[in-house]
């Protein structure tokens, strides 16, 4: 056992919640009656109360935490744990396998890496493994391990696809004890003979529910499989679904499930704005905004890739400085382009949801949800991205008249009133020619441009046609009068050369 890593804190209180809460006997359990369910006698309901969000009545130094592990916290800043993390952290720590649903921006990572800093061993390479949807939040995972266990032995790595193979075999045959990634190279690697898991003691699945939503379940599966069966496996997801009911049926044992329903450090540090605008006025809202508030640094959400460099581009040429983030991007130019954000060189940053997840940097004043989310939890991770380390933020939400449902359901979700702001000095302008409005999953029907100069009309761009429509729309060749034959062909057209396409693909003859 590492001298510096060894456990001289007192025995951990054996309450979950603070000791003035409500009777936890006396809430409800959601899985009672349940046949076979075996969370149902292992289901910890979290403290009510209505939005708090840190536990003062415990410190970090209460929760049984080693040295090693305090000291960096108190390097950190960290004395007090988020009400998530004062539920979450025992039951990990005591290594038991947990379902953990919390509200974004209470300290979920923070929750399942402490514990994993307390138990691993030094020199152990591949000890804990942890799961993440997209390499942006792999990526912040492993920075903010690194942040407070700087003062520990216990080391992470990053693995995801986009950077070459040969550079993360580099950093695996360091041995770091915790491997964060995401599924698809975890898989890669694993196949390729680099990686192993006959040591791993901890699987965390974080934001399950996003993986299990793009498509990961089989990946998924076969890494849990392949990990030894007496393996302490954790998921943390904002919602609990029934997919992920099912997944823990399976791979779990006897699980506790902690919800907990403190309120969000992230919503209630935002001040949040929606701003009622036209569809076509957008990007000239969007323009106004950045011109006249002047925010520090932005961050732009917007729910296509194609807005993201439409955004991106149209900015650039008016002066205004801007750079793109989404998963169609190399690798390389997204890991150059965070890099800047993290060095506060740049101002403007326009993201698609999914590459945005794990931007965790400090500086962010402003965050503009140019489109709306449909999925109100989308919209806390979003807003979430401003007001770190408990730093005040403002969040902007363009919201067009047929919205208003959207909001609604954000509001409900976190339980506030969402304020309208009103920009008097904004003139809206009546739909371009040809505007159409927007179809359903946002295919845009319209022309529309960023900003148009003043007097300049937009003309609504041609119409593209498909392959068959543009075949329609051509004019057949005149008719030579010796090919016709009524007789013997429609309509008396003889054809002068083969079909296209003739079905003889996949024909098997009798031979």
């Amino acid at each position: 056992m590492n001298p510096d890593h060894e456990n001289t804190q007192p025995a951990p209180e054996p309450a979950l919640g603070p000791a003035s809460g409500p009777d936890p006997a006396a809430q409800s359990n959601p899985h009672d009656g349940i046949p076979g369910d075996p969370l149902a006698d292992h289901y910890i309901p979290a403290l009510p109360v209505k939005g708090e969000i840190f536990d003062e009545t415990k410190t970090f130094a209460q929760l049984n935490l080693r040295n090693s592990v305090l000291k960096g916290l108190e390097r950190v800043g960290f004395k007090h744990p988020t009400v998530t993390q004062a539920f979450l952290i025992p039951p990990i720590l005591a290594g038991k396998d947990v379902i953990g649903q919390a509200k974004t921006g209470t300290g979920k990572t923070a929750a399942f890496a402490l514990p994993m800093l307390n138990n691993l061993e030094r020199d152990v390479p591949f000890q804990a493994l942890i799961l993440a949807p997209t390499r942006e939040l792999a990526i912040q995972i492993t920075h903010e391990i690194e942040d407070i266990g700087g003062t520990t032995p216990i080391k992470a790595m990053t693995l995801f696809g986009g950077q070459a193979v040969r550079t993360q075999v580099g950093k695996l045959e360091k041995g770091a004890q915790i491997i964060v990634g995401t599924p698809g190279r975890v898989m890669d690697m694993l196949e390729r003979g680099h990686l192993h898991f006959k040591n791993i003691k901890m699987v965390v699945l974080d934001e399950v529910d996003r993986m299990l939503d793009i498509g990961f379940r089989e990946d998924i599966r076969t890494i849990l499989e392949q990990t030894p069966p007496s393996r302490q496996t954790v998921l943390v997801s904002a919602t609990i679904s029934p997919e992920i009911e099912k997944l823990a049926r399976k791979y779990l044992r006897d699980p506790e499930k902690v919800i907990v329903q403190s309120g969000s450090l992230t919503v209630s540090m935002v001040k949040q704005f929606y701003i009622p605008v036209n569809q076509w006025d957008k990007k000239r809202l969007l323009l106004h905004l950045l011109r006249h508030e002047e925010p520090a640094l932005t961050l732009i959400f917007c729910r296509l890739k194609r807005t993201v460099d439409e955004l991106t581009l149209g900015l650039n040429e008016r002066g205004i400085e801007s750079h793109a983030i989404h998963g169609d991007m190399p690798q390389g130019k997204r890991n150059k382009t965070m890099d800047k954000l993290r060095a506060g060189s740049l101002s403007v940053l326009i993201a698609s949801d999914l590459a945005a997840r794990g931007i965790d940097v400090e500086g962010i004043t402003h965050v503009i949800n140019f489109d709306i989310p449909e999925d109100p939890e989308i919209y806390v991770h979003r807003i979430g991205r401003t007001a770190r380390a408990g730093r005040g933020g403002v969040a902007w939400t363009l919201v067009t008249p047929e919205q208003g449902e959207l909001l609604t359901n954000v509001e409900h979700l976190i339980n506030a009133e969402v304020p309208k702001l009103d920009y008097t000095d904004f003139k809206p302008t009546p739909p371009p020619p040809g505007w159409r409005g927007e179809a359903p999953g946002g295919r845009r029907e319209g022309g529309l441009q960023l900003a148009n100069a003043p007097g300049e009309a937009s003309a609504p761009p041609e119409p593209k046609l498909g392959r068959v429509e543009a075949s329609l729309k051509q004019e057949l060749p005149p008719t030579e009068p010796e090919k016709v034959d009524l007789a013997k062909f429609p309509g008396g057209i003889v054809p002068t050369k083969l079909p296209p396409k003739r079905m003889i693909r996949g024909y098997k003859s009798g031979r």
